[in-house]
């Protein structure tokens, strides 16, 4: 058995990916103009990513005798990945994107944290690869973030 800090961090991980495929979903949907083609794309090919996350984070909680949440405890956090009134702010989407990975970031180092502090190298190992995900979409939008931020 792990931690309830783990278990507790396994699950906000868990409601984050989903909430990051929804946001990704919508806004790869909704963004228009040739500039955004790109960022669409990009993140069309993350939401795999990150549906695949949640995936290997719920199939964790139910090695640990746990559950990952489902809907009715579902609770939306990630405000500024909102899709933008105007479908052409691209940059909002990016700095949205960016807002959601440094929170995920955060996230997967306490859980590395927390899963040292008790003894369970299956969940650290798992979230130092997701965290390597993470921080390796936070550089390809921190480039897609110059780009626009130089026009």
């Amino acid at each position: 058995m792990s931690s309830e800090e783990v278990t507790r961090l396994l699950r906000k991980a868990y409601g984050d990916e989903i909430e990051t495929v929804m946001n990704y979903m919508t806004n790869s949907i909704v963004l228009d103009g040739v500039r955004a083609e790109e960022i669409k794309e990009s993140l069309q090919v993350d939401i795999q990513e990150e549906l695949s996350h949640a995936e290997q984070l719920g199939e964790r909680l139910k090695q640990l005798d746990e559950q990952p949440p489902a809907s009715a405890e579902f609770e939306a956090h990630q405000h500024s990945l909102q899709p933008p009134q105007d479908t052409t702010d691209v940059l909002s989407v990016i700095d949205g994107v960016l807002d959601a990975e440094e929170d995920a970031i955060d996230t997967y180092r306490d859980l590395i944290n927390a899963a040292e502090d008790a003894d369970d190298p299956v969940t650290e190992d798992l979230a130092v690869t997701i965290l390597a995900d993470e921080e390796a979409h936070r550089t390809e939008f921190r480039g897609y973030r110059k780009e626009y931020r130089s026009d």
